[in-house]
């Protein structure tokens, strides 16, 4: 006959130490398999996607205070700096905004990359009819270009406006001086202008493809949807091409 012996509190401590480390290897393991799936990986672009378009209409928003003068527009960029001070050292706040976008960024890559191999590998053909290929979206087929575009631009942009090594002017903490120093070179003025460009053909068909990535999608909304995606392109495009169109036409000076 067995006896029940009392369980003393070490090793009732052990056993939680244990099923804790079980629950949580379970959730990394859940959270691996499903980003391997199509469906996890969809979610990831999805939700990077929706934190990139939040940063992207902000960013724009905020250098809208071009047209106010240097003084306003360098109180705007010392006013990040100061972001969470003195609870971070100063411009750490922000530093920690731009890892976590980096990060998203590069989840937004990795999946797209990985959703395009297994698509191709799910094909049993790589034809498609010159029918079907026509009649595809403009700003769908052009996704994986666009992104390229907009993810060189990204690295030429931090250079140029972030750290200064693109920019012979570069001016630490005067943002208004360095923009008008950059788009006053027209080559870089012209890159930033087809930057954005493909920027809002990205982000067209980014913010119309969203809403079915995470379920959301009914035919009674695709107008909608198609509304939305149409607006928020526009309003990126036109925000951010007006910056270099000023400078060179003297508008900004």
């Amino acid at each position: 006959m067995a006896i029940d012996r009392p369980v003393t509190a070490p090793q009732r401590e052990d056993a939680e130490r244990r099923d804790t480390a079980v629950g949580r290897s379970r959730r990394v393991a859940f959270a691996v398999d499903f980003y391997r799936s199509a469906v996890g990986k969809k979610y990831v672009m999805a939700i990077t996607g929706i934190i990139l378009m939040a940063y992207v209409f902000a960013h724009m928003v905020g250098n809208l205070k071009i047209y106010l003068g240097a003084e306003e527009m360098n109180h705007y960029g010392e006013f990040l700096r100061q972001l969470a001070y003195p609870i971070f050292p100063h411009s750490g706040a922000l530093w920690i905004m731009r890892l976590g976008l980096l990060a998203a960024v590069i989840l937004h890559i990795h999946a797209a990359v990985a959703l395009t191999r297994m698509n191709r590998r799910s094909r049993p053909t790589k034809y498609a009819s010159k029918r079907d290929y026509i009649a595809a979206d403009f700003a769908a087929r052009t996704m994986r270009w666009t992104g390229w575009i907009v993810f060189f631009f990204i690295l030429f942009h931090l250079a140029d406006l972030t750290i200064g090594t693109a920019n012979p002017d570069f001016q630490h903490g005067m943002p208004y001086e360095n923009t008008v120093a950059s788009f006053q070179r027209p080559l870089v003025a012209i890159f930033y202008i087809v930057a954005n460009i493909a920027l809002g053909v990205h982000l067209y068909h980014g913010a119309w493809s969203m809403f079915q990535s995470l379920g959301w999608s009914r035919r009674r909304f695709n107008a909608w949807r198609r509304y939305f995606a149409t607006a928020f392109a526009a309003i990126i495009v036109v925000g951010n091409v007006s910056f270099p169109i000023a400078v060179m036409t003297g508008i900004v000076s």
